[in-house]
């Protein structure tokens, strides 16, 4: 069973290192367990495969007990897990019966090359619980402070808050809290707004950020919370803001047919560019 523990997509690479690092902490914070899941992909039937998959779960075997030995002996409670089959359609089925999946990707932030995290889009969008995507860098870097989440006052935007706070209380780090409003472009024939028009959209933002935190403080009295509203285009003003942070969490409307493969516009350009480990929260 796998019911409340942290499910990590592990992979023999710095990225999946980074996963593990991350889920193994979250993990001894929380005092849970942890299944470093292991999985063979490739298509099957080609001449030789199954010698080749065998060998690769072998090798895969071996590794995920290293890893396993290595926590252990940190005092975490670990298990293995290997499978042959599709990565994407796996990490999800687990995800069924597991309290976080954690996965890596080799985006190693602005700067070293084209967006990545197909495969983590695809996960985070058709999971059934939250998923932590860790990129291929130092989140422990010196000036790296704060949970970041995005708020547009719906009700999975509600549950991306308590996420957040509670990510951020065992951090012991501030809790910063971001709405976003962007304007019509402005008409044509004047090139200005009516009046009142701006300040009524930062007013509206204001209101929904505050009514999206109340309540934080009775659960979390020690938290300190950072309240911003910001124009601008809400990826931009997210994967700005977690550049400097160390945790970005985003709310995903529901599953379904589509939504399994595309989580929303905002969503998948915040894990397209990985500025930080990002959750995808229900």
């Amino acid at each position: 069973m796998m019911s409340e523990a942290i499910i990590v997509g592990a992979v023999e690479s710095s990225a999946g290192a980074h996963a593990i690092a991350w889920a193994a902490q979250r993990a001894a914070d929380r005092e849970q367990r942890i299944v470093l899941y292991g999985i063979v992909g490739g298509a099957a039937g080609a001449v030789g495969a199954s010698s080749v998959i065998s060998d690769a779960l072998q090798a895969t075997e071996e590794f995920l007990q290293g890893q396993a030995e290595t926590l252990r002996a940190r005092g975490l409670s670990v298990e293995t897990r290997t499978d042959a089959g599709d990565p994407v359609a796996l990490l999800i089925e687990a995800s069924r019966s597991s309290a976080l999946l954690v996965i890596g990707s080799d985006y190693r932030g602005p700067g070293t090359g084209p967006a990545r995290g197909v495969h983590g889009i695809r996960i985070a969008a058709g999971a059934h619980c939250p998923v932590v995507v860790v990129p291929d860098h130092d989140l422990d870097a010196a000036g790296r402070t704060g949970v970041v989440v995005g708020v547009d006052g719906s009700p999975v935007s509600e549950a991306a808050v308590r996420f957040a706070a509670s990510e951020a209380d065992r951090l012991g780090e501030p809790l910063i809290a971001v709405t976003t409003w962007t304007p019509l472009p402005a008409p044509r024939h004047s090139g200005a707004y009516p009046h009142g028009y701006l300040e009524s959209m930062s007013a509206m933002a204001e209101e929904t950020l505050a009514l999206a935190l109340a309540g934080l403080r009775q659960d979390y009295p020690d938290l300190r919370i950072d309240a911003r509203t910001q124009r601008g285009y809400p990826s931009e003003v997210i994967n700005g803001i977690a550049a400097t942070s160390r945790l970005a969490v985003l709310g995903s409307h529901g599953r379904g047919a589509i939504a399994r493969f595309l989580l929303g516009s905002i969503s998948h350009e915040v894990l397209a560019r990985l500025a930080t480990a990002t959750a995808i929260v229900r």
